[in-house]
């Protein structure tokens, strides 16, 4: 099965604020992990990752590849407004998608320094992570 594009879907979710096509998408056992967050779980990552407001306009993928049932996918994304975190309203990350019987069974994202010479922790508190 080419997950790529399945990948690319939920990209497209936060692009389109579907959060229905999400919750219809994610395993009950879904996890998420990034330099601010350790294998939470689904309700968790609702609450922290998925604002009531479109917080995404678009994502330019520079990869995406896949290896069995994992894909990983690095993007440049552009948000809908600027924030304390992000002032020019642009960032990259890269993730790595693990899926299971079709459905995303956990993301993993990977980011490089925070941006305007932030440290980590100012930067989590800013992102609301801390």
């Amino acid at each position: 099965m080419d997950l790529t594009e399945r990948a690319k879907d939920y990209y497209r979710a936060f692009e389109r604020h579907d959060r229905a096509f999400m919750e219809d998408n994610l395993r009950a056992d879904f996890t998420f992990t990034s330099p601010f967050d350790d294998h939470i779980d689904r309700a968790a990552y609702f609450k922290r990752c998925w604002p009531e407001k479109p917080l995404h306009q678009s994502f330019d993928f520079v990869a995406v590849m896949q290896d069995g049932d994992k894909v990983f996918a690095a993007y440049d994304a552009i948000m809908r407004l600027p924030n304390a975190t992000h002032p020019e309203a642009r960032f990259r990350n890269a993730e790595l998608m693990t899926f299971q019987d079709g459905k995303l069974k956990s993301v993993e994202v990977f980011f490089g320094d925070p941006p305007g010479g932030l440290t980590r922790r100012e930067f989590a508190v800013q992102s609301g992570a801390a």
